[in-house]
């Protein structure tokens, strides 16, 4: 049997996913968590083998949680779930630490099969991700575009920019004061050789970078 933890802000959604899950007879859903801080309590005070990790939730998220949860269990497999389709949060993941990456969209009909999956030791990735990965590893790398020279911080303070929140907000959510905040902000723009918000946004419609956080 394999044991498994969802984690997700949204209690709708966990449910949603306990149910898809309960469908298999090998999978079971021992525990679920609604913000970084208590996945983190589940890591350590529980013995399970996959995380099904939402990557936008209060507190701790994104990359830093997976990074986190891998520094504490390395042998615990993670499938990420999320909103975002577009290559470089699934890449990033992946080089955080995740197993596996399928977006909201797709878990109805591909969840069970990528748990399993990624319990057996395997990866779940879409061809283009694979292609990505591989191409970074080779000697040179492939030709970046701006915004992959981000750090993970700076790159999910750009999301969170461009779903509307302010650096206010975004202190908030993330635990950060607003001064590291603006700091992170001004770093990014510099990088990606931008003056406002509004190119910004320009250039994240042109990525397929500006989806809503969820």
């Amino acid at each position: 049997m394999t044991r498994i933890v969802i984690a997700d802000d949204h209690a709708i959604v966990r449910e949603g996913l306990k149910r898809i899950v309960s469908e298999a007879t090998d999978l079971e859903v021992v525990d679920e968590a609604a913000d970084g801080n208590r996945v983190m309590e589940v890591v350590r005070e529980h013995e399970f083998d996959v995380l099904v990790l939402d990557l936008s939730m209060p507190g701790r998220s994104g990359m830093e949680l997976i990074k986190l949860v891998k520094a504490t269990r390395p042998k615990l497999r993670i499938l990420v779930l999320s909103m975002h389709q577009e290559l470089q949060y699934a890449v990033r993941a992946i080089k955080s630490g995740a197993s596996g990456y399928l977006t909201k969209e797709s878990a109805p009909a591909q969840l069970v099969d990528a748990i399993r999956k990624i319990a057996g030791g395997g990866a779940f990735v879409t061809a283009e991700v694979a292609q990505q990965l591989a191409l970074g590893a080779m000697p040179g790398g492939a030709s970046a575009a701006p915004h992959e020279a981000l750090s993970d911080r700076e790159f999910e303070v750009m999301s969170l920019l461009v779903a509307g929140a302010s650096v206010t907000d975004i202190a908030a959510r993330l635990k950060l004061s607003v001064k590291t905040v603006s700091t992170h902000k001004s770093n990014m723009m510099q990088k990606m050789g931008l003056d406002n918000q509004a190119d910004l946004v320009r250039y994240c419609m042109r990525h397929g970078l500006d989806e809503e956080s969820v």
